[in-house]
């Protein structure tokens, strides 16, 4: 089920000073169009050729990342990136001109169908072809892609965190399971790098909420917790007025801190990995993180700039991984516990220290402003 409803543009928005990619939707369509696909059962070729073509407009991290890992490993991200990134679109692509019930309707309509199709073992969608192959050959948890489609369902609803454990529940979904998702490309020398890779992906995705601060306010939501609003003295008419105050850069000091130390976590992994699996986490680890340096470098402007590693810093990372021998596995921070399973992530506490994801359903959304 390829999911266009009508009102869906072919152009890309334009949000904090940032051009998007085309929707993946309409990547869907134009990839096929290219192949001379006129409908009827879609090979399974064609399907990843989709996810491919999704990961190179939308992941330009990643998919500079994936470069190095065998070529038969390539397919696979690039799947659980199309996908991933396909419900994401549905839910919030500012250049699919849809009202909110139209995007619940697709991306309902678009999960209940993935679902039912990983049940059954194949699909005649164009991403969830290749996402369900992928799945079956390297034997993904299925829990991890349901915890995914509920963290996206909450993004139709959710619009505010009132606490980090707040938004750590969203964020298991969203982007720790993503990690998991991925180490049956990756092949751990042990299960320890569950939660490195887990970890990983959490930095990620705050990473992603500091560079797209004025994107996500443009779609009506806030992804820093609003206890850390309070404490900084940033109201929510501050952050629509567009403008760094001295409070506003010293909430994204303190956001960008707990971050980092995140990616300081997940180095954990990297000695977890065999080399080419490394070198691959390696470079998507340096440029994400090279990202909140560029924050940093625009005095924290991220209503005005969208930070970007451009182009060639990227390739000159991953040319220097390829040469760059894979280290032991350090220390491993000491932990705490976790409630079914989820990742612990060091948050703003005393260094070592950490604390256990919650569960979705204790997130309390705040109300919306009148």
């Amino acid at each position: 089920m390829s999911v266009a409803p009508a009102g869906a543009v072919p152009t890309a928005a334009v949000a904090g000073g940032y051009e998007h990619p085309t929707p993946s939707t309409l990547i869907v369509e134009e990839t096929l169009a290219a192949r001379g696909h006129t409908g009827g059962r879609i090979d399974l070729t064609a399907s990843y050729e989709v996810c491919r073509r999704i990961n190179a407009a939308h992941g330009r991290t990643y998919y500079t990342a994936t470069r190095l890992l065998p070529a038969a490993s390539r397919p696979h991200v690039h799947a659980i990136y199309a996908f991933a990134r396909y419900a994401d679109d549905l839910v919030d692509h500012l250049a699919l001109d849809w009202d909110a019930e139209q995007r619940r309707a697709a991306l309902e309509g678009w999960a209940a169908e993935f679902l039912a199709d990983l049940e059954r073992g194949d699909s005649e969608d164009p991403v969830c072809k290749a996402t369900i192959h992928t799945v079956r050959t390297l034997g993904i948890d299925h829990g991890d892609l349901d915890a995914f489609l509920r963290s996206m369902a909450m993004d139709l609803t959710v619009t505010r965190y009132e606490t980090y454990e707040d938004l750590l529940a969203y964020m298991h979904g969203s982007a720790a399971v993503i990690g998991s998702m991925m180490l049956p490309v990756l092949q751990p020398l042990t299960p320890a790098a569950r939660e490195p890779a887990m970890t990983l992906g959490v930095a990620f995705q705050l990473t992603n909420f500091l560079r797209d601060v004025a994107e996500d306010l443009q779609r009506g939501r806030i992804y820093l917790p609003m206890e850390d609003l309070d404490r900084f003295g940033v109201t929510e008419e501050m952050m629509q007025a567009r403008r760094v105050t001295p409070e506003i850069r010293h909430l994204l000091t303190f956001e960008i801190a707990r971050t980092r130390r995140l990616y300081e976590s997940a180095r954990a992994g990297w000695g977890m990995l065999p080399s080419a699996s490394a070198r691959c986490v390696r470079t998507a680890h340096t440029l994400y993180e090279r990202i909140l340096d560029r924050i940093e470098a625009a005095d924290h402007q991220v209503f005005d700039v969208r930070a970007v590693v451009p182009a060639w810093q990227k390739l000159g990372v991953a040319v220097r991984q390829m040469a760059t021998p894979v280290p032991a596995p350090p220390p491993a921070l000491p932990t705490t516990s976790t409630l079914d399973g989820r990742v612990p992530v060091i948050a703003d506490r005393p260094r070592g220290q950490t604390t256990a994801g919650v569960r979705s359903s204790d997130v309390r959304p705040r109300p919306e402003p009148k």
